[in-house]
């Protein structure tokens, strides 16, 4: 398990399996995915579904920092970024979730799956819609919206 207080970067990478490609699909109800964070909390982050892809990677010799990503929408790109969008490194958003849960006097149970935080804005799809995302030596995840 990963606990705070006091978890880093480190920690978090020491403490990880594996990692996989993700896209987290939101459902927001507002306009231009614009709003306040008293609101998105309230509406579970705009949460509706996820989707994983790639094979398990051993984090080992994968810089996540400047891992990039290419998303592309009906064949377009759409969007770049690299790992680093992520509070300047994917683990650092894990370690401030492990040290927020500790100061409550909770951990991260060991065998979780989390994912960091989008790389890229929100992207607005309709049904027919097809996207994909690569993920820099972890592979791609794509679907089709109907």
């Amino acid at each position: 398990p990963l606990r705070g207080p006091g978890c880093h970067v480190g920690a978090v990478m020491a403490a990880i399996d594996f990692v996989l490609p993700g896209v987290e699909i939101i459902d927001s109800r507002y306009r231009d995915f614009k709003f306040d964070l008293k609101s998105v909390i309230a509406d579970n982050t705009s949460a509706a579904r996820f989707v994983v892809g790639g094979r398990p990677r051993n984090v080992e010799g994968v810089d996540l920092r400047t891992l990039g990503v290419v998303m592309e929408k009906n064949g377009r790109i759409v969007a770049m970024a690299a790992g680093a969008a992520v509070l300047g490194h994917p683990a650092a958003a894990v370690a401030m979730l492990a040290n927020h849960l500790g100061a409550r006097g909770q951990e991260i149970p060991a065998g979780s799956f989390i994912m960091t935080g989008g790389v890229t804005e929100a992207i607005a799809v309709q049904a027919g819609d097809q996207v994909a995302v690569r993920f820099q030596d972890l592979g791609s995840v794509a679907m089709r919206f109907v």
